[in-house]
Formats: C-alpha cells, structure tokens, sequence
C-alpha cells in the first residue's frame, strides 16, 4: 500500500504542473484581479481600467512579435531599441505629416529586422547575439537622430494616442486587432505552421524543403515591425519622443509575457492568447504595487518570482 501510496505522488506533481502550463497565467491574472478589488481603492472604477488597458497595450504589442521569434527558437533584445528609433523617427518626420511619418518609421524598423533576420538566417549568429547588437546600435541611431526629449504637439498624433471609439481607446483596439491577426497568422497560415516547424526543429524544416530562411526573415522583420507599431503609440500616448528611456527593459517585459503565457523557449510551440494574459499579469502586478505605495525595485523582484515560477512550471514542457 505505501509503495504504491508512493507512485501517484509524481503523477500527482506532474498533473498540477500540467494544470499551471495551461492555465496558470489566467489564475494569476484572476488572483491579482481579486486581491486588488479586495485592498486596492476605485479599482473598479472604468477610468483604472481604461489606464491599466492603455499602458499594457504596447507591452502586448512588443509581446505578439516576441512570442513568433521564440516560436522559432529564437529571441528579439532589440524591440526595445527599435521603440526608441521608432520614437526618433516620429518626432523628424512629423512635420511632412503623420501617415509619411509611420512609413519612414516602417522602412527603420524594417531595415532592423531584416538585419537581424540576416544575420541569424543566413550567416549563422545566435539570435541572442545578432539582437544584441542591434539593441546598442539601434538605440545608439536613435540618440543620434534625437538626443533629447521633444515635445510633440500634432493633432493627428494626439489623437491615435487619447482618441477612441465607443469609449475604447484607439491604443486597446490596435493591439486586439494585431493580437487576432498574429493568431491567425500563427493558427491558420502555411507561414504560421512553417514557423513553429522551424522551432521544433530547423534541420528537419530544411530537409523538408521548407524556406527557412526566408521565414527566419520575415519573423524578426515581423517583430520589429510590432515594436515599432508600440514606439509609436507610447509616442502618441505620452506627446513626447524620448529615445533615452522609452523602451527601456521593454524586451525583458516582453519576453516574461511570452514565457509567462505558455510559450516555451524551446521553441515549436506559439500561445498567442497566453502571451496577452501575461503581459496583463505583469501590468496588474506592477499597478498592484505602485498603488501601495511599493518602491519599483519590488517590481523587479516580484517579476523576477514570476519568471522563476514560470519556468519552473515549463520543465518538461517540450516542443509540439
């Protein structure tokens, strides 16, 4: 009786890290929602919600291209940088107007990507390695091109960045259309289902005779593109380009969101909706802490917890 008492503990252990893969990030999510509505004041109030919503939006959107470059076994430390270029750009070209603007902001943020893209895919540099380098570099052509704060005042600008429709923010609508759209992508696509082929295993995918790298490419271009989509809503947001801070730690923000939805490092494997819950995790726990009056040096360490937990819960938890 005691030996087999003995056996069903690891099965035991083994259902609830399941359980936490799965749902754990919603239960932290519903946990934090909880504790706050119990101690936090006017937490119910819709202004909190509508701030809460507004500041986790570009976490998400940065997220969404962190999550299809892990999916490849792979990793972005430039998202932050390119934030900040995006940001830079926003500020020079505002005055030809704001649509010529997010182009020329696009054709950056592109050149990023398919920078990294190229180095991973085609010369054979460590993601995290080739990402790095265009994190310094990349923030380093945003200084250049802007040095300083600037304040921005441009009615279309303002707009995208406070407007709304039916009471909902343009910032929450961007970002839940992109959150679907990379869905879908990821779900529904030839593209999407050759990406997570690429990081179950890159040398199956290319003796398969499936074009990757020129997936690898449009992956980090994807992602760079997304943060700048985020560069300039948090531009917009703010009314200000200030290329020394914004974006600032944004890709270790990102990558949490990712690990702590359900999206394992290894690679092979995207969860888009998990990916969301845990940006919305990391923004009720830092707004939990900030509304009692917590130094931000809590944060870091309650975020570091939350990775430690995260892949604590991920072991095991292989490709698909």
């Amino acid at each position: 009786m005691a030996e087999a008492t003995l056996k069903t503990v690891p099965w035991d252990k083994a259902r609830v890290l399941q359980w936490l893969q799965t749902y754990g990030v919603y239960a932290g999510v519903a946990l934090l929602l909880v504790v706050n509505i119990a101690i936090t004041p006017y937490f119910l109030s819709a202004e909190n919600f509508r701030t809460q919503a507004v500041q986790v939006a570009p976490v998400i959107i940065v997220a969404l291209g962190m999550a299809l470059v892990i999916g490849t076994e792979g990793v972005d430390l430039s998202v932050g940088a390119v934030m900040a270029l995006a940001a830079s750009v926003t500020a020079l070209y505002l005055g030809y107007g704001l649509l010529p603007a997010l182009l020329v902001v696009a054709v950056f943020a592109a050149a990023v990507g398919l920078a990294n893209g190229a180095l991973v895919a085609f010369v054979g540099v460590q993601p995290i390695v080739a990402t790095l380098a265009l994190m310094v570099g990349g923030r380093g052509v945003a200084l250049v091109l802007l040095p300083q704060l600037e304040d921005l005042r441009n009615p279309s600008l303002a707009s995208l960045g406070s407007g709304d429709v039916l009471g909902i923010p343009y910032l929450i609508l961007i970002a839940t259309v992109l959150a679907l759209l990379v869905a879908f992508v990821v779900r529904r696509t030839t593209f999407g289902r050759q990406l997570l082929a690429i990081g179950d295993s890159r040398p199956a995918a290319e003796l398969a005779g499936l074009p990757v790298r020129r997936v690898l490419i449009l992956v980090y271009v994807g992602c760079a593109l997304l943060a700048a989509v985020a560069g300039v809503l948090a531009t917009a947001r703010l009314q200000a380009s200030d290329p020394t801070s914004l974006g600032n730690l944004m890709e270790l923000s990102a990558i949490t969101a990712v690990v702590v939805g359900g999206t394992p490092l290894t690679g092979g494997r995207v969860n888009i909706a998990g990916t969301v819950a845990g940006a919305v995790l990391i923004q009720l726990l830092t707004a939990t802490l900030i509304k009692h009056d917590l130094p931000p040096s809590w944060t870091q360490i309650a975020q570091a917890i939350v990775i430690v937990a995260a892949v604590y819960a991920a072991r095991g938890r292989g490709k698909r």
